[in-house]
Formats: C-alpha cells, structure tokens, sequence
C-alpha cells in the first residue's frame, strides 16, 4: 500500500494528483493514474485499486464522493470538467516497481524520458525486475538490436500493457481468484456465508 508511484504526471495532472492521493489513500485505495482529457469538454479520469489490484462500482462511487469537495475546494481546473474514476483495467498502466514484477511475463508498451540507444518508444515481454532495472524481451528484434534490452524504472515516462489473449486469460484468473477470497458469487452478490 506505502509504495509509492515512480512514473507520475507532470503539470496540471500532478496538481490534481498531490490534491486528491491522500483522500484515495485514506479510503484503502492506490492511485494508478490522473488524466485530463477533452473527451465531453474536459475529462478528469482517476484510477485508483484497492492494494490487491481489485476495483469495483462501488469504489469508484466512495472515491468520486470523496475527491469532489477537494476539487471543489481547491480548485486546481479553471473551467468545468467531467470527473471519471475507474479501475486500470486489463491493459492498465504500469506505474509503481511493484506492477512490472506482477505483471512479467507480459507484454508492454512503454516511452522513456530521454533517449535510450537511440529510442524512446519500446515494446517488448517483461522479464524481471532487479532494483530498479526492469528486463523485457523484444518480440521482433531486428539483425541490430538485441533480444533483451534493460530499463531503469526511474528512466519511463509511461508504460502499459498491451492487451494480447494471455493477458486476458491471466486478468480473468486474478479476478475469479480475487472474489472467491473475498466471497462474491459471479453475479456479483456477496455469498450469505460471509
């Protein structure tokens, strides 16, 4: 829960991120990500998990109650906007040290800061992390490039998953394992034993 985010927003977005994380955090939430859009006029969109990764309607709800009067009351955006909250979903960013570790074997897209070896746009499997260095493995290498290229957390501006079958498959399994620890039926009712 106390890990903190390594690749944050910048700007307006990280206004809105230092007013509103310690209400999520005070909720039993994480924040994933802030981002302002022009999607209806202007669009706030929060993510936000519980620690285990889960998220439901009913959460969005307790954090949209609770991060509105502090908008409200701080008022960081000068015109009117939208306010979405919702879950990172299955090809969610990546934004703590601890989401490329619990996502490795996986597939990523992700921009660095500056250059590195040339680019700053990279795709490839997540293989490990060791400090603060993370391994990913090329799908496609070309005859220049190596099969498996290294990254400092501290060097990515922005990453996310790429949507592909067994990231489907292994979000579904996460999922089932997450309700069944936590009683609720695949209607979504919490079973009457808990």
């Amino acid at each position: 829960m106390n890990e903190k985010r390594t690749i944050v927003e910048t700007g307006l977005e990280a206004k809105v991120a230092a007013i509103i994380e310690p209400e999520i955090e005070d909720l039993g939430y994480r924040l994933v990500r802030v981002k302002i859009s022009g999607v209806n006029g202007m669009t706030l969109q929060i993510m936000a998990e519980r620690p285990d990764g889960s998220m439901n309607v009913a959460g969005c709800e307790e954090i949209s109650k609770a991060v509105s009067p502090v908008l409200d009351i701080e008022d960081p955006i000068d015109r009117m906007y939208h306010l979405e909250v919702s879950s990172p979903g299955i090809d969610r960013p990546l934004v703590r040290r601890s989401d490329f570790d619990q996502w490795s074997g996986h597939v990523a897209k992700l921009e660095t800061h500056q250059m590195i070896n040339g680019r700053k746009r990279y795709k490839g499997m997540i293989i490990k992390v060791e400090g603060d260095d993370v391994t990913f493995r090329r799908e496609a290498p070309s005859a220049d490039e190596e099969p498996e290229f290294v990254i400092p957390v501290t060097e990515i501006k922005d990453a996310k998953l790429v949507l592909t079958d067994d990231l489907i498959t292994e979000a579904l399994k996460r999922d089932k394992t997450l309700r069944e620890a936590n009683g609720i039926e695949d209607d979504g009712e919490v079973s009457p034993d808990n």
